[in-house]
């Protein structure tokens, strides 16, 4: 075994290096998937929480999607500048402003939505349904377990908004 094979089997024996590459095959799917509409999978994760219609603080939204504040600011911003969302004045509290998805926010929405939905298919399409469910089981276990050291913990949401953990509803 030559000395880089050496160095890619240590990488290889990473559970968070796999996880990284994996995130990144799936980040290109989804482009690939999505290339017509100049959106990232960050930008849509925003616009799908707000396609309900209901208006939300940047706090929630970041803590939704697993960002942090200031990569929700900005992502925010950029959707605004495209007038996929909008973040009117707040008149119960001046000092906020809650974002709120756009009539052309929800149709894009809508439109990118089945290149999505493929390029989820496309990720987990090797393995049969009991290694989905089983993939899907252990990976929400180790979510669970490390929620803690994330800088948009699922749980904090939960504890705030006083809903069931996202993670346990899925089981």
């Amino acid at each position: 075994m030559t000395q880089d094979d050496q160095k890619f089997k240590a990488l290889t024996d990473r559970p968070g290096h796999l996880i990284r590459r994996l995130h990144q095959i799936h980040v290109a799917m989804f482009l690939e998937e999505c290339s017509a509409y100049n959106l990232t999978p960050i930008q849509f994760g925003v616009l799908t929480v707000l396609d309900d219609g209901k208006a939300r603080d940047q706090v929630t939204i970041a803590t939704m999607i697993g960002v942090d504040r200031n990569t929700a600011a900005d992502v925010i911003r950029r959707l605004e500048k495209r007038e996929l969302l909008e973040r009117p004045d707040d008149p119960s509290d001046k000092r906020t402003k809650k974002a709120r998805i756009t009539t052309l926010g929800k149709q894009l929405v809508a439109n990118v939505k089945p290149g999505m939905m493929q390029a989820q298919t496309r990720l987990v399409s090797p393995l049969s349904d009991e290694e989905y469910q089983l993939y899907m089981r252990l990976t929400l276990k180790l979510l669970d377990a490390n929620d803690h050291s994330s800088r948009a913990p699922w749980k904090a949401f939960q504890d705030r908004a006083g809903k069931e953990n996202p993670i346990n509803s899925v089981r």
